[in-house]
Order: C-alpha cells, then sequence, then structure tokens
C-alpha cells in the first residue's frame, strides 16, 4: 500500500499557471533499459497532479549514483542552477536514491541546499513524504538516503564476496583472455555452451566463464614462447621480434612488444591458475594495489599451457633480473637508456634488454621520479609536486595530533574521527584540517590552492599554509563553514578582509576557544 502525504496545493491545479520544474532521471546500468522511461512516467504524473509543466529533462543513463563524478547530466544541471541559467523553480525526482547513493548522506543534502539556496525545490516524487523542509520530512530524508547509501555499501559487500567465490570455484571474473587462450560459457552443470568471441557476454545469470586452451597453433607459439626465454635465454624483445617476423599477432592483433611478450611471460593464467583482486575499486573511490596475500587464488582451475616447473623457472628469471643488480647497476643502466633514447618513461624502460621493469626501479627507489633524478634526468613537466605532496601527507598526521594536544592542554577535549579524519572537539564542533601546499608564479609570488571535501561540511576548517619551501606552517586560516561556499580555495599573499581576518599566526587563539569555563549556579 502506498500512502500519499497531501499538502494544501494537491489536487488539480486549476487555472493557475503552470510551474516550470526540470526532471532529472538516473539509471546506475545498461541494462536498466526502461528505468529512465519508467521514472519519467511516475514523475509526470506527479507533476500533473501538481501542476507542474516540465520544460527540460536531466538524465544520466548507466552511471552509478555514489559519486556525481561521471554524471555529466548531474553536474550540468547543479551549473545551471549555479550560474543562474536554471529556467524552472523546482526539480522532479523519482526517489531520493535516484538523487544519489552517497556514501556520506551530508554530500545528498548538500546538492540538495545548492538547489534549494537558489531558490529551486527538490520533489522525490516516490516518496511518502513532501520533503519541504519541515523537521519530520528532513528526519525522513536524511534516514533515506542513509538508506540509499547502505545499499550500495552492502551490495559492493556482497559482490566481493560473490565474485571471491566464484574465483574459488575456478570461473573467470572478466577481462580479456589473452593469447593461446578462449573463454568458454557453461552452464549451470558445467557443461560447455560455446567460446566467447571479443566483446561477447553470458546473457543468462546461471552462466559461467572458463578459460580453455585456444588454437593450437597459438598453444604451441606460447609454449615456445617460454622454451626460447628459459633455455635459450633469448630476451623478450628477442622473442617479439622472431613473433613479427613469423608474421604471428597477438590477441589483440596487434605486433608484439617486448612489454606484451613479458606480460605472457609473468601471468599465473598460463600455469592454469586463477588470480584475481589484483587491484580494487571499491565504492568508486580509488584504485588500490593490493599486497600478493591478498589476491584471491584457485591453482589448477584451467588447463595449463605450460608446464608449472617451466613458469616458475622464468618467474625466477625475471625475478632475478632486478635483484642480483647493486642500485649503481641499476642506475648505469637508467643512464644508459637515457643516453640512448635521450628522455625516460615507464614505457622506455620496460621495453630495455636486459633490464630491470619499471616497478622494480619504483620498488627500489620510492618512485621513478627519484630514480630519474639520480642519473640527472628533469622531465619537462615538473613532477617535483608529487613528492612534496607525498611529504605533505606524512606532516598531516602531526599537525593534527598538534591540535589535539593544543585543544587538550586548555582544558579541552579534542577526538580524531578516524572514517573521515576529522575532529570532534568538545563534543559539539567538527573540525577539518587540510595542509596548503606552496607555490610560486613566474613573477615570484607565492600562492596557495586548497581543495576541500565538500561532503565533509565541518564547522570549522583549519588551514594550515606552508611556507616557500613546504617545510614549515607559515601561518593558520581558521574558516567557519559560512565564508566556505566553494570546493577550492585559492590563496595569495593578501586575500582581502574577508579571508585574511580568519588568518592567525598560531592557534592560540584556538585553543584558548576550546578552554572550558566554569559557569555559577543559577539562584
Amino acid at each position: 500500500m502506498v500512502i500519499e502525504w497531501r499538502t494544501g496545493s494537491d489536487g488539480d491545479a486549476g487555472d493557475q499557471h503552470p510551474k516550470r520544474a526540470a526532471e532529472y532521471v538516473r539509471m546506475s546500468t545498461e541494462h536498466q533499459k526502461y528505468s529512465t522511461d519508467n521514472q519519467s512516467a511516475e514523475i509526470r504524473a506527479y507533476a500533473e497532479r501538481r501542476g507542474f509543466e516540465i520544460v527540460r529533462t536531466y538524465a544520466d543513463e548507466g552511471k552509478s549514483g555514489l559519486r556525481v563524478d561521471g554524471r555529466e547530466s548531474f553536474q550540468r544541471l547543479l551549473a545551471d542552477i549555479q550560474n543562474g541559467s536554471a529556467d524552472f523553480e523546482a526539480i522532479l525526482v523519482y526517489d531520493v536514491s535516484r538523487w544519489g547513493r552517497f556514501q556520506d548522506p551530508n554530500e545528498a543534502s548538500h546538492y540538495v541546499w545548492l538547489c534549494k539556496s537558489a531558490g529551486i525545490n527538490v520533489h522525490f516524487c516516490a516518496e511518502q513524504v513532501e520533503n519541504d523542509g519541515s523537521m519530520g520530512s528532513s528526519i525522513v530524508t536524511t534516514v533515506k538516503q542513509v538508506m540509499a547509501g547502505e545499499y550500495s555499501r552492502e551490495l559492493s559487500v556482497k559482490v566481493f564476496k560473490g565474485q571471491c567465490r566464484l574465483i574459488s570455484l575456478g570461473y573467470r571474473q572478466g577481462g580479456a583472455p589473452g593469447f593461446g587462450l578462449r573463454r568458454m560459457l557453461i552452464d549451470e552443470n558445467g557443461n560447455h555452451k560455446g567460446v566467447l568471441d571479443r566483446g561477447e557476454h553470458k546473457s543468462i545469470a546461471t552462466d559461467r566463464v572458463v578459460l580453455v586452451p585456444g588454437p593450437q597453433q597459438e598453444v604451441e607459439t606460447v609454449r615456445e614462447i617460454y622454451r626460447q626465454f628459459v633455455e635459450d635465454g633469448s630476451t623478450e624483445r628477442q622473442i617479439a621480434e622472431w613473433l613479427n617476423a613469423e608474421g604471428i599477432l597477438s590477441d589483440l592483433d596487434r605486433r608484439w612488444t617486448r612489454g606484451a611478450v613479458h606480460q605472457l611471460l609473468i601471468n599465473d593464467k598460463y600455469a592454469g591458475h586463477n588470480v584475481w583482486g589484483r587491484t580494487s575499486y571499491k565504492l568508486k573511490t580509488r584504485h588500490v594495489r593490493n599486497a600478493p596475500s591478498e589476491w584471491i587464488r584457485h591453482n589448477g582451475a584451467f588447463s595449463a599451457l605450460v608446464p608449472q616447473a617451466l613458469f616458475n623457472q622464468a618467474s625466477l628469471i625475471i625475478e632475478q633480473r632486478s635483484k642480483r643488480l647493486t642500485d649503481e647497476e641499476m642506475l648505469v643502466l637508467l643512464a644508459d637508456m637515457l643516453k640512448h633514447n635521450g628522455y625516460l618513461s615507464g614505457l622506455i624502460i620496460d621495453e630495455f634488454d636486459h633490464g630491470p621493469s619499471s616497478s622494480a626501479y619504483q620498488s627500489r627507489f620510492g618512485s621513478l621520479l627519484r630514480a630519474y633524478s639520480l642519473v640527472g634526468y628533469v622531465p619537462d613537466h615538473d613532477y617535483r609536486y608529487v613528492d612534496i605532496n607525498r611529504a605533505l601527507r606524512r606532516l598531516h598526521p602531526s599537525i593534527v595530533k598538534s591540535i589535539i594536544d593544543g585543544i587538550n592542554a586548555v582544558g579541552g577535549t579534542a577526538v580524531q574521527i578516524l572514517e573521515n579524519d576529522t575532529l570532534l572537539v568538545n563534543d559539539e564542533i567538527t573540525v577539518s584540517v587540510v595542509i596548503a601546499r606552496c607555490t610560486l608564479t613566474r613573477g615570484g609570488s607565492r600562492r596557495w590552492k586548497i581543495r576541500l571535501d565538500e561532503s565533509l561540511r565541518p564547522d570549522l576548517t583549519i588551514c594550515a599554509r606552508m611556507d616557500d619551501e613546504n617545510m614549515f606552517a607559515l601561518d593558520y586560516y581558521v574558516l567557519p563553514r559560512m565564508t566556505l561556499s566553494e570546493g577550492v580555495l585559492r590563496l595569495a599573499d593578501h586575500n582581502g578582509l574577508s579571508l585574511d581576518a580568519f588568518r592567525f599566526e598560531s592557534l592560540d587563539g584556538l585553543f584558548d576557544l576550546a578552554k572550558r569555563a566554569q559557569l555559577r549556579k543559577a539562584a
């Protein structure tokens, strides 16, 4: 049963001029073919009942609601509202989940607030409570936003566990099969249904995909690649040249390169193993490179194209190729690459014969940029900011600790909330701490650019401006929430009273505000 909560404006619009409105629809995957049509039908029925005229449609099809990134129509909707070009006074959305499944409900509320502050209300047509700003509406809407985000989180956990389970059973989870292998579609009983060509996918939920040997000629080529590498001592480049001379194309119908041969020699699937989870990208946050102990494996899941002993020998050769070199020897090789090519890149390093891979240089020297600097190479682009940002990230915890210690020293309390790295001061004020890197213009003027996490919405934001060398904090800006209307803050040496009024040489003033004061009891 659906209960409609009606206001005095419900029912026929009468002779009143219809109110102009925009509709926003979104579906998560391309498989939800009719989802946006169904949303639009419900929205238009709502508009007819409430006296709205839909004059604009914003549609994000096949877009996740976890983030704003990638939702071009949603971004355009917000931009139209903020720049004053919106020709409507309301936005009609099917329900809270279509607005977004943000992991922080404050982010969803923030975008609603941006619209409302411009005089444009957001209506959730299928929800049972009006989004009118009342206390009851705010509570229900917030609960709905939390539920929408929690649904995605729980679904992510379930999907990940399901994928791990399928991997452990020996089923393939996405990705190209590779040269010499093919993707075989099997039914729920394990019966083969046919080979999937490039770009083809299974259409029945209970079907699964496994890897099987490809054409015999490709299988023999894979074995010959391993034999030449292990027994003949051929390099990846020599093998690539042999393959190209024989007119053999890669699985992508391209000529072979050293890197392509290298990838074939290090992939466990050629020994018959199913390995998954080398990287992860949960809830659209950021890619994480997982440790080998966290990979999901099923050894012997497929028919091996090469014996395990041969695969192990190839892996050992590649591993020892970098392990047996000292730092000085690796840098000599890097200097030779620079002299031969005139510049350096990860691709050039990976294509170099008898040398370690770019990942080996990263592991040995901390980063490719540091390895470049040790051989006197400076890229055309100034990448020093990468090392500076890395140093500032290491500095951030110490600044946060100094703030906590300062507040505790005057009798206040400060607790770090690990989920979002903010501070809760005296159990009532939320504080975010950011560090602003100093850059110099061509004219020598100092500039600071600060990216703020708009989803946090803390009561106070403490911006520590670094000095010219980005070694020490120059001063601090203690900014209340009301001063932060944009996600990016740009500072110069002098920024006018509207910002510089919040500038302090130290945080002693903040610590004084955190002091607890004894109040006399009322008579």
